[in-house]
């Protein structure tokens, strides 16, 4: 089983990317299944769309993962309730639309459990964590609720992503991190079977500042005149890691870091 996760989507060049290598990626690297984080997929660059959505379900994605920027479109507190395949964190403030955890069914009749969670160092405020991954954990069993469960931990500081794939290590496929755009040098499977890297990256321009146009972006630091934020529309890089899930265990067999087209170059 191969999964394919890819950090975030930033803007039209990001989707753009996406759209035209997707499906070429997914034949050649013989992907089983795709999970995305879209929260910022929208031509702003914050927040995703119906439209969005639904495009990129049609080019090969199953899964569509948030964080902090999920009700930035406003249509999404509507659309989140009817497509269970867009999640959002789901250690947000109680009651929020939509769900946080999924168990999705592959074409190989496999089950795939998808868990959204958002960190709560300086992030927007949701439920602790840790206290809420216990909770899952308890709950929910690998190989008796799901065949795989890849975690989405949409955190700002490493130290909390690397303590939850550490407290998931056993008990889920994948932890992957999310949120900071820059993908992290440390891909690897945890002592107890789980995959594991800190940040996926993003699927955007790096001629930027985290996807950002670069030179609005260092107004705004020297505090000049400046537009609000706003996304680079050069070349995207597409970032993330394919793992190889062992179907008897559920565990990770091997994880390899994904860098496809544009600044970062294509690494696969």
């Amino acid at each position: 089983m191969r999964i394919l996760f890819l950090g975030d989507i930033v803007g039209s060049s990001g989707c753009d990317a996406l759209k035209k290598n997707l499906p070429d990626i997914i034949k050649k690297k013989k992907i089983d299944f795709v999970i995305v984080n879209g929260e910022n997929a929208a031509d702003e660059g914050v927040g995703i769309t119906e439209k969005i959505c639904k495009e990129m379900f049609d080019f090969g994605v199953n899964v569509i993962t948030t964080g902090n920027h999920v009700w930035d479109q406003k249509e999404t507190l509507s659309y989140i309730e009817k497509e269970n395949r867009l999640l959002r964190p789901e250690n947000l403030i109680k009651p929020s639309p939509g769900k946080g955890f999924q168990i999705f069914n592959t074409n190989n009749n496999l089950k795939v459990g998808v868990l959204n969670l958002m960190g709560n160092i300086f992030m927007k405020k949701c439920d602790d964590v840790f206290v809420e991954s216990e909770k899952f954990i308890r709950k929910n069993i690998l190989k008796e609720n799901y065949d795989f469960l890849i975690v989405d931990f949409h955190g700002e500081i490493t130290s909390e992503k690397m303590a939850i794939g550490h407290l998931f290590d056993g008990k889920a496929t994948l932890v992957v991190g999310t949120h900071t755009h820059v993908p992290t040098n440390d891909a690897r499977v945890l002592e107890n079977g789980t995959a594991y890297q800190t940040d996926a990256g993003m699927c955007g321009d790096y001629n930027s500042v985290i996807g950002m146009d670069k030179n609005n972006s260092l107004n705004k630091f020297f505090k000049k005149e400046a537009k609000k934020h706003f996304p680079a529309v050069g070349q995207a890089s597409l970032s993330g890691v394919i793992v190889e899930a062992n179907i008897k265990s559920g565990l990770a067999d091997k994880i390899e870091n994904f860098i496809f087209g544009g600044d970062l170059k294509n690494s696969n």
